[in-house]
């Protein structure tokens, strides 16, 4: 296990690695190699998430709450806007089961862009995250009534719509 101190140190080598051109000739090059099929990705470092767990107990209208917050503040604007909008219109009317498929399946991916290529279809659902809010979110996501989603809606006015 590494102290917080030498964790540091190898982050701040890492990106000023990253950071600082090498000179080959007139070419330079930088650190991070991409999704190349030669890469190793040897050079990025993993850092482990604590599992999910399902919160037992918690009232209802608190979990409507903390998943409608959840919904809307993501780790990038493409699912902020698609998950607020999503819980905007059936956080409401779903049953407690689907809220807790709605729980997991927002929270315990670790990557955003794993949940927004499910939901529009650019990669196909693992079976775990398969069920009725995925249909009911690959649906929504389809707009079939080409609804203009340029932004999410203020937390103000969802907090309006949670009874």
């Amino acid at each position: 296990m590494l102290s917080s101190v030498a964790v540091k140190r190898l982050v701040t080598r890492v990106c000023l690695a990253t950071w600082r051109p090498t000179v080959t000739g007139m070419v330079s090059a930088r650190g991070y190699r991409g999704d190349a099929p030669q890469d190793t990705r040897g050079d990025l470092i993993e850092i482990p998430l604590p599992p999910w767990e399902e919160r037992v107990g918690e009232p209802i209208e608190v979990k409507k709450r903390r998943l409608l917050y959840e919904s809307r503040k993501r780790g990038m604007l493409e699912n902020c806007i698609l998950l607020s909008l999503f819980a905007k219109q059936y956080l409401n009317t779903m049953s407690e089961n689907q809220l807790q498929q709605y729980d997991r399946l927002i929270n315990e991916p670790s990557n955003d862009w794993d949940i927004y290529y499910w939901a529009t279809g650019a990669q196909p659902t693992p079976d775990v995250y398969q069920g009725e809010v995925m249909d009911m979110l690959k649906e929504f996501a389809k707009n079939r009534d080409q609804e203009q989603r340029l932004d999410a809606p203020s937390l103000e006015y969802l907090e309006k719509e949670i009874h």
